[in-house]
């Protein structure tokens, strides 16, 4: 019922990522969902959305998933291979995952999901290409993907032991999903893949529900890092960041801008933190290109379009908006 396919080829492979990418219907104006008849098609998915920051900042990636038999599954091979990502996938005779976002004032966005059933949440840990993984500096895994179902879970914990035993450094962002499982059944999880990570993502009431309420956002960072990773990273939205990196403290403020869609901006954070780190950056410099990219995210609609290059970082720095 199922083959595997690969979309795309890399000659080599720095980050490695998988999950589920869903098809995404985006309302063309604001109003209530029955009133909109303008709509635009895209994808979008957690794991991906970090991938084609990574592949725009000149960090090789690899994607693993499942999208269904048919246009939409087209859809997202097509696109996330036009990025230049080297695309794992299986083709499933269940439909290609979707969401629709539903602009209901200028300022309120609301994501509905239909995955349940999805060829996304049927990946499995056969789908696990041999040797990928292995091969690689880095996997990245999100909180995600142990919510969609148990064969998902299994393919995460397997893709974090294979990562483990080769010696490749693991990244989480626990990118918690109301939707999908209670705060009890993610904490469980959270805490079992915390425990085998390196590098842990977060938001503070994420944090909160694998490590429980604290006072400030430092005693967060700390009780997940008593967990064993090295490094972990809070993202605190207009707040900023903070990072406590092999016992020491770091923080940065947000890079401001006129935000339109805030969706996505913390897997493009994610994945210029994780493109710095690669390259041998220090910490402060990791934050500070996570939190532009973060703010590039949220200057056009959609999960992953707005994402940068290098060459345009400095696009957010005062100028004439002109280049002539």
């Amino acid at each position: 019922m199922s083959a595997p396919l690969q979309e795309g080829t890399a000659a080599r492979t720095d980050v490695v990522t998988l999950g589920e990418t869903m098809a995404l219907f985006k309302a063309g104006a604001a109003g209530p969902l029955a009133h909109v008849h303008g709509w635009s098609l895209g994808i979008g998915g957690a794991e991906s959305n970090v991938a084609v920051a990574l592949q725009r900042l000149g960090t090789p990636v690899t994607w693993i998933g499942r999208v269904g038999a048919d246009s939409l599954g087209d859809l997202v091979a097509r696109e996330l291979v036009a990025e230049g990502i080297d695309v794992r996938s299986v083709r499933d005779a269940a439909p290609t995952g979707l969401m629709v976002k539903e602009r209901r004032t200028a300022d309120a966005l609301k994501v509905w999901y239909y995955r349940a059933g999805s060829a996304g949440s049927r990946l499995a840990p056969e789908d696990l290409p041999a040797g990928v993984i292995e091969q690689s500096r880095l996997l990245h895994v999100t909180g995600i993907t142990p919510a969609l179902s148990p064969s998902a879970a299994a393919a995460a914990h397997d893709a974090i032991d294979r990562a483990r035993a080769a010696g490749v450094l693991v990244s989480f962002d626990l990118n918690y999903r109301a939707a999908l499982w209670s705060q009890e059944a993610a904490g469980e999880q959270y805490r079992q893949i915390i425990a085998k990570a390196d590098i842990v993502f977060a938001g503070d009431d994420e944090a909160a529900i694998a490590v429980g309420p604290a006072p400030d956002p430092w005693e967060l960072a700390r009780r997940i890092a008593a967990l064993g990773p090295s490094q972990v990273i809070l993202k605190r939205g207009a707040q900023g960041c903070l990072a406590l990196v092999d016992g020491a403290g770091h923080a940065r403020e947000a890079v401001p801008v006129k935000a339109v869609d805030t969706v996505g901006a913390g897997d493009a954070f994610v994945g210029g933190y994780l493109s710095e780190l690669l390259l041998g950056a220090d910490v402060d410099q990791r934050l500070l290109l996570a939190a532009q990219v973060g703010a590039f995210a949220c200057l056009v609609p959609g999960d992953w379009e707005g994402a940068p290059r290098r060459s345009e970082l400095h696009l957010l720095d005062p100028h004439d908006p002109v280049t002539r």
